[in-house]
């Protein structure tokens, strides 16, 4: 296996998870050992402002809009995350998808 990325994404509650988790998991993130599809979430709030000319999927334009969101992590190999990354944005309803890629350290890296 090579070099390691978490990758972290937030979805607004609803189907969307559960979409965005099977889109992670058919492109091979969350492999751990013998395991597969492994994540963590955690709720949270979001909060954004639609600019003029956008096409929000929840909330309006020029409206300042707060909703329950799951922050998504897994890890995934770093050749394999521009991939990953394509899966989630071809399932997530925002019309701008933020997602987070970290590199991770091995142990015997420390």
């Amino acid at each position: 296996m090579g070099p390691l990325v978490k990758l972290v994404v937030f979805v607004p509650e609803g189907a969307a998870v559960a979409e965005v988790l099977r889109a992670l998991g058919e492109a091979g993130a969350g492999a751990t050992g013998r395991y597969s599809w492994c994540s963590y979430s955690v709720r949270g709030v979001g909060r954004f402002l639609p600019g003029a000319g956008t096409h929000p999927h929840i909330g309006t334009p020029g409206v300042m809009e707060t909703l329950d969101e799951q922050r998504i992590e897994v890890t995934c190999e770093r050749g394999r995350a521009r991939a990953i990354a394509a899966a989630v944005r071809s399932v997530h309803p925002y019309e701008e998808v933020v997602i987070d890629l970290y590199p991770l350290l091995d142990e015997d890296e420390l």
